[in-house]
């Protein structure tokens, strides 16, 4: 799905990322890396071809966006060093025309020494035109005048509810008039039910599609748009 800004089009991605096109900025949030393994490694049944999916789809994207840069809001390991260090590296070599940067996120634990080595630089937060990245969202009131606080971290899904009773949880990205909050991009990274209010846009993630959708007078989303 395809938005304006201040600055330029926006690219909402169904692979759960975003592009900005003048800036020609990939920004991706919350892989963790490994979370898989650590699933597999408490004995829960998940299939390792996920690890595989998600880095898929990260080169996927850089092939076909072609960024300058591919930031990651925070959370690009999950915690300790694992095997998905070395596909991650990977990844940087093979793209040496683009500059990978990390938002330190509360699950980032690694020294930056280690980050550099991977080709990997380490801020602890961007400024892009009017776009303030961060990893956690800042608080609303604290954004600073004439400034959008583009962050992850929540995990956001919004909750939609049909006829019957029928419920699901979808990712989401989540529009404020000062922030935009992103989607996880990783498997298994679970969802926040988010509650917006009644200014706010929701954007959720439908197989292929990214999907508008809006609240009736009940606080319930329904479909409004699709782009």
């Amino acid at each position: 799905m395809k938005i304006e800004s201040l600055t330029g089009e926006i690219h909402l991605l169904p692979e759960k990322a975003l592009f900005l096109q003048n800036e020609r900025v990939l920004i991706v949030a919350d892989l963790h890396f490994g979370k898989i393994n650590h699933f597999r490694q408490a004995g829960l049944p998940v299939p390792k071809s996920a690890n595989q999916k998600n880095a898929e789809t990260l080169i996927d994207l850089i092939n076909f966006w072609k960024p300058d840069r591919t930031i990651f809001l925070g959370d690009l390991f999950h915690s300790h060093y694992n095997e998905e260090w070395e596909v991650v590296g990977q990844i940087v070599h093979n793209f040496p025309a683009c500059s990978f940067e990390l938002i330190i996120g509360n699950h980032d634990i690694m020294s930056e020494q280690q980050y550099r080595r991977k080709g990997i630089k380490v801020i602890e937060h961007d400024l892009i035109g009017h776009w303030l990245l961060t990893h956690e969202p800042m608080e609303r009131s604290e954004i600073p005048s004439g400034k959008v606080n583009m962050a992850g971290h929540l995990h956001p899904g919004a909750h939609l509810e049909g006829k019957g009773r029928q419920s699901i949880t979808l990712p989401c990205f989540w529009s404020s008039k000062n922030q935009l909050i992103l989607p996880a991009f990783g498997s298994f990274t679970g969802l926040y039910p988010i509650r917006p209010e009644e200014n706010d846009n929701v954007y959720i993630i439908l197989e292929n599609n990214v999907i508008e959708v809006t609240l009736d007078p009940g606080r319930t989303p329904h479909s409004r748009t699709t782009r």
